[in-house]
């Protein structure tokens, strides 16, 4: 074809002769192009001199394939990106989407095959997304959790790098023997930073009777 993308060619031949002198300075029997132009090509036979019409060959621009992130690629689980590709007439994903914007919500590398009017294609480099995973926070009791003043109850977070509770304790455990209802919870946080939040546990300590 003479009308191809950037990066491609076509090799244009004259009829046999003796000599030959093309349009671009060339002098062989056949020239490869890779160029916009017109190539026309002047073939000697002994004493005969014949010129070619033009050739018209046309190369059209490849586009320019590349990704960016609507925010930070490394995040919790739960959480997500929107990668969006460049200007186009055409996308293709290599998760397969179709769309010029994706929203990633998993690990993996995202590249991306552009398309422009012309047909021609690009594509970009891989856009590395990391998702890290984010466990429940869970709290065990070491018993029950309603019982008469002069018991205690220790509260037991899951394994993490911090913890804060919601009466301001930042230790992995804590031990309840107030007199009262009190309504705990605990933020832990994960090596990754990730947070989780558990779900409120309810303590109950009775009044012993005068």
């Amino acid at each position: 074809p003479v009308i191809f993308c950037q990066g491609g060619s076509v090799t244009l031949t004259a009829n046999a002769g003796t000599s030959y002198s093309w349009s671009n300075g060339a002098t062989t029997q056949s020239i490869t192009v890779s160029a916009t132009g017109s190539y026309s090509v002047t073939v000697t036979t002994g004493s005969c001199v014949s010129i070619s019409p033009a050739t018209n060959v046309t190369v059209n621009p490849v586009p320019t394939a590349n990704v960016s992130a609507g925010g930070a690629t490394t995040f919790c689980q739960g959480l997500s990106v929107v990668l969006t590709a460049s200007a186009g007439s055409s996308w293709s994903w290599s998760n397969g989407a179709i769309t010029q914007s994706i929203t990633v919500t998993t690990s993996g590398n995202y590249s991306v095959t552009v398309t422009n009017a012309s047909g021609c294609s690009a594509t970009s480099a891989a856009t590395s997304v990391t998702v890290n995973p984010n466990p429940p926070a869970v709290v065990s009791a070491s018993g029950p959790v309603t019982f008469c003043q002069g018991g205690s109850v220790t509260l037991t977070a899951n394994a993490g790098s911090a913890y804060l509770w919601s009466n301001g304790a930042t230790s992995q455990a804590i031990t309840i023997s107030a007199v009262g209802t009190q309504n705990l919870s605990v933020a832990v946080t994960q090596a990754s930073g990730c947070v989780s939040n558990s779900p409120v546990t309810t303590i109950t300590v009775n009044p012993t009777p005068a």
